[in-house]
């Protein structure tokens, strides 16, 4: 028998992920590329494939489990036959050990511990006051702890974990674990000092209320059903936008009737390249030339409140309605490329996002966010800003209208434009501006080469 340690590959740029979903049983046969369990990020999941055709002997890992790059996570019984196949890169990718076997337990133990504000972003939407003043003022009105760890001998719990509570200042010993052999996991830190928050609103202020919770099942059948990390983190930052930036939203419509002409004159060069060219790249390339025009629109303010960031590239966001949640991954360098290598980057991206490969490092990054509804419908919608990013432009379905060109009503295919965008640094003067170029390039692609 020769076995082979499967490892965790690279992350695309995630510190950390967690094992969502074991695939596959003791015994079962793998082939090369064959998926060997789920991970997932803040913002995406990913199947981790076999590099190796076998027998699974186990896995190292339990869901619930969070992981690193190099982190072992299965053991397989290698298929000697299929050895000679296999890509050299993926041999040398992969670590085997035959003189020992891999504990769970161990490996709980070689967690990198993470910080505090990246565990928060993720899993929890804890507003109001700085989490160590908040915890500060209420820790005698919710007997939330403020003691030394070392009282949290014995308690089952990683090291990021630990981490994670010498950072909030909570003792474990109070904590309920709910992960294997009641180990207790972040979330459940997390989920104490929220309750804890919670329970001390009335004594810190005035505070959002929560929304009352209803037993639907009074009204007829129902099932509940766990959200996954995705949308979980969709719903927080959506949330925490909502809540500190002072939206405004401008409305107006463009005629594409000789964009569109002209895409659909494209129709075979597009079918040779093996491209689709959809109006989602003409889109993305007047944002790219209103930003570089305008760019108050390419900025982010800093928390400091007395400094904004002035960004000299352009990453443009496209908002994708995957399966598995809305994703966002990030086309980079725009103004760099022509149209033909922007609808690819389009049509790679969103194949990416609807299979749930999307890497972290795919959706980082961003200057603006293009949301289009597309053949969806609809006459108009006010998108969320991204933050931080300061804009973002929301497309609804293109329908064609009577324009009147001084002389008579003529048909014209209309694009209802929306705009959105923070109003701590952009004026409605500079989002006119910014609309209006966008309008002007869209009715006129002629202009997108000068």
């Amino acid at each position: 028998m020769s076995k082979e340690i499967i490892l965790v590959p690279d992350l695309g740029g995630a510190e950390t992920v967690d094992v969502i979903e074991l695939g596959l049983s003791p015994g079962d046969v793998i082939a090369v590329e064959d998926a060997l369990l789920v991970l997932e990020s803040d913002k995406a999941t990913m199947d981790v494939p076999s590099s190796h055709a076998g027998t699974l002997i186990k896995y190292l890992v339990a869901e619930g489990d969070t992981v690193k790059v190099g982190d072992p996570i299965a053991e397989i019984d290698l298929d000697l036959a299929s050895l000679e196949a296999e890509p050299e890169e993926l041999n040398e990718a992969k670590i085997a050990d035959t003189s020992h076997e891999h504990e769970h337990e161990n490996h709980d133990e070689v967690i990198k511990a993470e910080q505090m504000e990246d565990t928060l972003g993720r899993s929890e939407n804890l507003e109001g006051p700085e989490i160590a003043s908040s915890i500060s003022s209420s820790d005698q009105t919710n007997n939330l702890s403020l003691t030394d760890l070392s009282d949290s001998d014995g308690v089952y719990a990683g090291p990021a974990v630990r981490m994670l509570a010498r950072e909030l200042g909570v003792s474990l010993k109070k904590i309920t674990g709910r992960g294997p052999k009641s180990r207790i996991l972040k979330d459940d830190v997390n989920d104490y000092v929220k309750s804890a928050l919670n329970s001390s609103s009335a004594a810190t202020g005035p505070s959002i209320p929560n929304m009352p919770d209803i037993d639907f099942s009074q009204f007829g059948a129902v099932e509940i059903v766990k959200m996954s990390k995705i949308q979980k983190i969709t719903s927080s930052n959506m949330q925490r936008s909502w809540l500190n930036v002072p939206h405004v939203t401008q409305f107006d419509e463009t005629d594409i009737t000789d964009l569109d002409a002209f895409r659909k004159s494209l129709k075979s060069q597009a079918e040779a390249r093996g491209v689709r060219i959809t109006p989602v790249a003409f889109l993305l390339k007047a944002i790219g030339i209103a930003l570089k025009d305008n760019p108050e629109f390419n900025r982010s303010l800093m928390n400091d409140g007395e400094n904004f960031v002035q960004k000299n590239y352009c990453h443009i966001g496209l908002a994708v309605d995957a399966p598995k949640g809305l994703m966002v991954p990030v086309i980079r360098d725009v103004n760099d490329k022509g149209l033909w290598e922007i609808a690819e980057d389009v049509g790679r991206v969103a194949g990416l996002a609807r299979d749930g490969k999307l890497k972290p490092s795919d959706m980082q990054g961003g200057c603006f966010t293009l949301s289009s509804l597309g053949a969806i419908g609809g006459n108009g919608f006010t998108p969320i800003v991204n933050s931080p990013e300061l804009g973002i432009l929301g497309v609804s379905n293109a329908k064609i209208q009577p324009v009147w060109d001084g002389a008579e009503f003529r048909p014209r295919l209309m694009l209802p434009l929306t705009l959105s965008y923070d109003h701590r640094l952009i004026n409605g003067g500079s989002a006119g501006r910014f609309l209006t170029q966008i309008n002007r390039l869209l009715s006129d692609i002629r202009l997108m080469s000068l």
